[in-house]
């Protein structure tokens, strides 16, 4: 149960935190200078988005130090399904249909990776 809440956690942190940031950035001006950089990330979007990743990268060391890495980054790369859809509801992103057909094989691939047991037994 704490794999899978460890799980969610790094999933959502990680998709809404690359949202927020996007959100930030097409409202900043371009970035092309350090001052640019600095103003940007004090953009209260973009800020927002910097805490949620760097919660997302602590949860996901904790994770890392209790489940295997093979089970670890196929279940949280769901991600990428949800940043897709975010983009598309929130960024009005076009998405084409073999964008989908990928983000499908990933939603795959996830629920066969998530079936297993997140240890997998240690040789000798």
């Amino acid at each position: 149960m704490k794999t899978w809440a460890f799980a969610a956690f790094v999933v959502l942190s990680n998709s809404f935190g690359n949202l927020f940031i996007a959100q930030g950035m097409h409202a900043a001006a371009e970035v092309d200078s350090p001052q640019a950089i600095l103003r940007a990330i004090f953009n209260p979007m973009v800020a927002l988005g910097i805490v949620l990743l760097i919660a997302w990268l602590l949860t996901r060391m904790a994770m890392l130090s209790w489940a295997d890495l093979t089970y670890v980054l196929p279940v949280t790369a769901f991600g990428y399904v949800i940043s897709a859809i975010l983009g598309w509801a929130f960024l009005a992103e076009t998405i084409t249909p073999v964008r989908w057909a990928g983000t499908l094989l990933i939603v795959a691939g996830t629920v066969l990776v998530g079936l297993g047991d997140p240890h997998a037994e240690k040789k000798p």
